[in-house]
């Protein structure tokens, strides 16, 4: 090209319909950010338990009413500034529930069309708050079809396959910037044990893990990252042998544990796992939830029993310090299923054992 071929080029200089969206999109996003991102902190106190503290952040805070309302926030933010997501984007995301829940909220904030491709067990309140928030549910019969589905429905639209289980761990910026772990550890810095001994997640995308693993490292903590896994999930198996061509049937906790080791899973950040039964899982529940005054979702009860094994193991050896979890989510999203008797019992999952030994080592000091 000669010199002045190049110079008649004309340069954008005018109005740009989609960058102007893209600037009140990004408004839109961060404004929600700074009104909702710092969730509480809650320290329940367990007479059992002598110099081990539990801390529990409280993400069922969120407009949303789950941790997953971050997760889409940051692929919300992820796309747009990748060119992914417009004007007139229509998107699409595979779910167990609660990020779907989460994306419908911000595509109706941004003024986009939502479905959500989801297991037909999903439960009912989930889908329900999806078409408030104004998306469609497409459903599914076993877990695992939700990838190829979502990824179908995505290429019909023109739209875009947000893929929740891919992005979770690069979406969001794991050095800092307001992300759960800061979040977590800024909050504890005025209490008696300023870093954790522990801090115990569970994983459904596997990015929330990622992020608190890395920022862990970042920060060069003494903290350590124990992922708790249920039944019927590949993560547990993934992390033991190395190997990530694991599969499983499929997990009954809703929004954690996975029928494939997602993409976003990432074992080599994780210091501990613990596979947790589900009748342990939902017995957990329904104690904290008395505990608290209120019901927590069964993802916290994962999270709270793999808590409580640690703060055990800890006091067989005479150690002190503090542990943080998450409650991913409120429990009346499961009325139907884990706080319903008989659908425990269809199933044949039996808590009573459980229960008893949980209570038993919050209030009388017995062992786990």
């Amino acid at each position: 090209m000669r010199f002045d071929d190049c110079l008649k080029q004309k340069l954008p200089l005018g109005d740009h319909p989609a960058r102007d969206w893209r600037h009140r999109a990004i408004d839109l996003l961060m404004g929600d950010a700074r009104r909702s991102a710092d969730t509480h902190l809650i320290k329940p106190m367990f007479k059992g338990l002598s110099g081990i503290s539990l801390y529990l952040k409280d993400e069922s805070t969120h407009p949303t009413g789950s941790l997953k309302h971050r997760l889409a926030r940051s692929l919300f933010l992820y796309g747009i500034c990748n060119g992914w997501i417009g004007p007139q984007t229509t998107l699409v995301e595979a779910s167990s529930g609660s990020t779907a829940v989460s994306e419908a909220y911000f595509a109706q904030l941004l003024g986009l069309k939502f479905i959500a491709v989801m297991p037909r067990s999903t439960s009912p309140q989930k889908v329900q708050a999806i078409a408030q928030f104004g998306g469609s549910c497409h459903f599914v019969d076993h877990a695992g079809a939700v990838y190829g589905v979502a990824e179908e429905l995505a290429a019909q639209t023109g739209g875009h396959y947000l893929d929740q289980f891919t992005f979770a761990e690069r979406a969001t910026d794991w050095r800092g910037n307001n992300n759960i772990a800061q979040s977590i550890f800024d909050q504890m810095q005025a209490e008696a044990d300023p870093v954790p001994d522990w801090v115990v997640m569970s994983a459904g995308t596997g990015g929330t893990s990622a992020t608190i693993g890395r920022f862990i490292r970042y920060r060069n903590l003494a903290t350590r990252l124990c992922v708790v896994d249920v039944e019927g999930s590949a993560f547990y198996e993934a992390w033991a042998t190395g190997r990530r061509d694991i599969t499983a049937e499929g997990s009954r906790i809703e929004g954690i544990g996975r029928p494939r080791v997602e993409p976003s899973f990432v074992p080599e950040v994780i210091d501990h796992m613990i596979r947790v039964p589900d009748a342990a899982s939902i017995a957990a529940a329904r104690v904290l939830s008395e505990r608290l005054f209120r019901r927590v979702g069964g993802s916290t009860g994962t999270n709270f029993f793999g808590m409580l094994m640690i703060a055990a193991q800890m006091a067989r050896e005479g150690q002190s310090g503090a542990l943080v979890t998450l409650i991913c989510d409120s429990g009346e999203r499961y009325d139907g299923s884990y706080y319903n008797d008989a659908w425990l019992a269809e199933r044949g999952i039996d808590i009573a054992p459980w229960r008893a030994r949980i209570e038993a080592f919050l209030d009388c000091d017995q062992d786990l």
